[in-house]
């Protein structure tokens, strides 16, 4: 697998996913500033990379601190993790991965632990939660890969793959999955306006992996779902409320109800830490607007007439019912997805 992401001794490494597919390019964070500009910036993008960037951006600021007392440095911590904190309102586990590390410090510094020894267990920590993404992932994709046909084609949207996490992915990871079981099964791509996410990142990921995929655009799902082409849906998504409503990338939402419509599955794969218990359901999901840029802009150059209104939000919620299935590591939720939800939350990790 390419490295999404990489813990060094320089700083945080990030494969630059706005250069792809044409360019195979690395971003050195050299600190938790940059690693901020990086997800902001979506150099790197999907829920799960983001999570472990933002624990490897709080464990990098609390690194190269120079505090010599843990009052300055309580004080530091703060402020890092509130830099990070800003960058993707969206996606919970960003707040997740920031947490995991505050947490371990907080426990650390509250029990006076020598600073350096703080330094160098946090930064063992955000390392860890890169190996166990990887390992959840293949963990849910063999869950996944239980429920998909054994023959024909998945629809996707957006990237949620290896691009989007540390290695494997969830929706995708759960295609390779299946693919390693022998399953003849071939993928439709939606390119994924305006960030072009399916068109760039998932027709090359999968490609790089000979995985059969087939490039539409996002308006022709509900044809081929008309043709019978497409036998089962799945995406990422970047947070569940506690009734399993999921904001995923815009766009998600209509292809939930074509799949209605015409009687498909229609699966969202995401680790359990994507599922935020706090908030109750869809509409306490922060959608986040992004750059009309993104919109008025394809490859740098402008497609748009000059002074045209833009919206551009970045998610959509996809509501619960129409959701067959929410697959994580843990385990395949089913409807009703509140109690469901409920029962594995309550399960030790």
């Amino acid at each position: 697998m390419i490295p999404t992401l990489q813990w060094t001794s320089e700083g945080v490494s990030f494969l630059d996913q706005t250069k792809l597919p044409q360019v195979e390019t690395y971003v050195l964070a050299r600190n938790y500033n940059e690693v901020a500009d990086v997800i902001r910036n979506m150099v790197v993008r999907g829920a799960m990379a983001i999570g472990v960037s933002g624990a490897m951006g709080v464990a990098l600021g609390i690194q190269q601190s120079t505090a010599v007392t843990l009052p300055d440095l309580n004080a530091e911590v703060e402020v890092i993790c509130d830099t990070l904190a800003k960058t993707r309102p969206t996606a919970v586990n960003l707040f997740w991965g920031i947490a995991q590390i505050r947490d371990l410090y907080n426990k650390l510094a509250a029990e006076n632990v020598a600073i350096d020894e703080i330094k160098s267990q946090v930064v063992a920590l955000a390392q860890t939660l890169y190996d166990e993404d990887i390992a959840n992932l293949k963990v849910l994709g063999a869950y996944g890969a239980d429920l998909l046909p054994k023959e024909g084609t998945i629809l996707t949207h957006c990237n949620a793959g290896a691009l989007a996490a540390c290695g494997y992915g969830s929706a995708l990871g759960v295609i390779r999955a299946a693919v390693e079981r022998g399953y003849k099964i071939d993928v439709f791509a939606d390119e994924t306006r305006p960030f072009n996410q399916g068109t760039r990142l998932t027709a090359w990921e999968l490609t790089k992996d000979n995985i059969p995929t087939t490039l539409i655009c996002d308006n022709m799902a509900g044809y081929f779902m008309g043709q019978g082409r497409i036998k089962a849906a799945i995406v990422g998504a970047d947070r569940i409320a506690a009734n399993g409503d999921t904001a995923n990338k815009i766009g998600t939402y209509s292809v939930a109800i074509l799949c209605k419509e015409h009687g498909i599955p229609f699966y969202v794969a995401a680790p359990f830490n994507t599922i935020d218990i706090e908030t109750l359901n869809g509409k306490d999901i922060p959608i986040e607007e992004r750059a009309a840029k993104e919109v008025t802009h394809v490859n740098g150059v402008q497609v748009t007439p000059d002074g045209v209104g833009i919206a551009n939000p970045a998610f959509d919620v996809t509501p619960a019912k129409y959701i067959t299935a929410i697959i994580t590591e843990r385990g395949v939720l089913r409807a009703p997805f509140e109690e469901s939800i409920a029962a594995m939350s309550k399960q030790t990790k």
